[in-house]
C-alpha cells in the first residue's frame, strides 16, 4: 500500500499529455447468455450460480482512483449487452472505432469464433471465459489475449501437487461431454508431461436406469484397482458432489471436487488478495471468482501500460501488453505477463478446496530454463498457435 501511494505522489509531478476523452475500456457480452442461467437440480438446489465478470472490470476502475488525479486523466467502462439480432463482429468493430484500448469478450463460443476471424487481427481483445486450448492454438488470433487460465495450465497445476506429494497412481473418473472430454484430455497430458500414471480411466453417469447402474455407482467405479488419488471431471457437478467421502478406499479427490484448481480463491490470504477480495465483496455482495479475475486482469493489463506509457494510445498500449517488456501485479505473489506465442497470462495458479487455498502452483522443484510460469500449460516449443 505504502509503495502504491509513494508511486502516485511521483505521478503527480510529471507531465502527461493525454486527451480530454476518458480512456475507454468496452464489455461485450450477451443479454440472453444461457451461460448465466442458474442451474438448478430436480429438487431445486442451485448448483451453479454464475455472475457476470463485468463486476470485477469495475472494481479494478475504482482502483484507479489516486492513478487518474496523478495521471490527469479518467478511465470509462461501457457495458454493451448484444440482443439476438446484434452483430458481435459489429459490437466489436464499432468500440475499435469509437478508440476504445480494449474490448473484454464475454461471449459464447459461437460468436468467439466469428469476432477472433475478422475482427482479431486488429486492437486489444481480451478473452475472459473461454478455457479451451482451441483459442490459444488453431483458432489463435493476433489480437486475442486470455486472462483466464487454460484447461492445460489447470490441470499442469493440479498435476504438480499430486507429483510434489508422490501420489504417483492416478483413477480419473469423468462425466460425458465435450467439456468433460477436453479437460479429461487436458488431465492425461498433464499425467504425462509430470511423470504421473493413470491406471485407469472410467466414466460416471448419473442414472436411474438399472441397466446403466455400475456407472452411477461410486463405490463400484472407484473400486477393483490400486490408485493414490481419484481425479475427478464433473463438469455440471451434480454427480461429482457425491464422490468425496463415498470411495470404495479412502483417497484424496482432485479437479472437480476436493482440491480444485483456479485463477482466483475467495480464501487466498497472501499478496494483498485479502484487501481485492474485501473490496469486491463489499462493492457486489458475492465472492470473487476465477471469471472476475480474469475481467480485473484484464482492465489492470490496461491500466498498467497506459501508466507505464504515460500515453492512452490504442496501438501503443496493445504493443506494449503483448510486448516482453511488461509484466503487472497480479496479487498472487508472481508478476503476470502475456505469452507471445498464443497470447496467455502467466500467473500462478490456486490449489484450493472450498474454504482454504493449500497451495500455489508453480510448486517448488518445478524449474523452466526461462521463466517458471511456463511450466504451466502450452510451452512455446508445443504451441500450434501461428500468430
Amino acid at each position: 500500500m505504502i509503495s502504491r501511494l509513494l508511486l502516485a505522489v511521483v505521478l503527480l509531478n510529471i507531465p502527461f499529455a493525454f486527451a480530454s476523452e476518458p480512456a475507454r475500456i468496452v464489455y461485450i457480452g450477451s443479454a440472453n447468455d444461457d451461460f448465466y442461467e442458474p442451474q438448478t437440480v430436480y429438487t431445486g438446489l442451485s448448483l451453479r450460480d454464475r455472475k457476470r465478470p463485468v463486476d470485477a472490470a469495475q472494481v479494478a476502475l475504482r482502483g484507479t482512483r489516486i492513478l487518474e488525479r496523478a495521471l490527469g486523466l479518467s478511465f470509462a467502462l461501457d457495458v454493451v449487452l448484444m440482443t439476438p439480432d446484434q452483430s458481435p463482429v459489429t459490437a466489436v468493430r464499432e468500440a475499435r472505432e469509437s478508440g476504445a484500448l480494449a474490448v473484454l469478450l464475454d461471449l459464447p463460443a459461437e460468436a468467439m469464433a466469428a469476432v477472433a476471424g475478422p475482427e482479431g487481427t486488429e486492437g486489444l481483445l481480451f478473452n475472459i471465459r473461454h478455457r479451451e486450448a482451441l483459442w490459444r492454438a488453431e483458432d489463435c488470433a493476433p489480437a486475442l489475449l486470455h486472462t483466464l487460465p487454460s484447461h492445460a495450465m489447470l490441470s499442469d497445476a493440479l498435476a504438480q501437487h499430486l507429483k510434489f506429494h508422490g501420489w504417483q497412481k492416478i483413477l480419473l473418473l469423468t462425466g460425458s461431454g465435450d467439456e468433460n472430454r477436453l479437460k479429461a484430455e487436458a488431465a492425461r497430458q498433464s499425467a504425462a508431461k509430470f511423470g504421473l500414471n493413470i491406471v485407469v480411466q472410467r466414466e460416471f453417469k448419473l442414472t436411474n436406469d438399472p441397466r446403466q447402474r455400475n456407472m452411477s455407482n461410486i463405490a463400484l467405479l472407484t473400486g477393483g484397482v490400486t490408485h493414490d488419488v481419484v481425479w475427478l471431471i464433473d463438469s455440471e457437478g451434480e454427480f461429482g458432489r457425491y464422490v468425496p467421502y463415498a470411495t470404495q478406499s479412502p483417497r484424496p479427490i482432485v479437479g472437480s471436487e476436493g482440491l480444485s484448481a483456479h485463477a482466483w480463491h475467495w480464501t487466498l490470504e497472501r499478496y494483498g488478495a485479502p484487501q481485492l477480495n474485501q473490496r469486491f465483496r463489499r462493492d457486489h455482495g458475492r465472492d470473487m471468482t476465477s471469471e472476475d479475475f480474469a475481467a480485473w486482469a484484464a482492465v489492470r493489463a490496461v491500466v498498467t501500460a497506459v501508466t507505464e506509457l504515460r500515453a492512452a494510445d490504442p496501438k501503443a498500449v496493445a504493443d506494449h501488453i503483448r510486448s516482453e517488456a511488461f509484466a503487472m501485479d497480479l496479487y498472487k505473489g508472481v508478476r503476470g505477463s502475456f505469452r507471445t506465442w498464443n497470447g496467455q497470462l502467466r500467473q500462478p495458479v490456486l490449489l484450493a478446496t472450498h474454504n482454504a487455498v493449500i497451495s500455489i502452483a508453480p510448486l517448488t522443484g518445478f524449474e523452466h530454463s526461462i521463466n517458471t510460469l511456463d511450466t504451466l500449460g502450452v510451452d512455446k516449443p508445443q504451441s500450434l498457435c501461428r500468430r
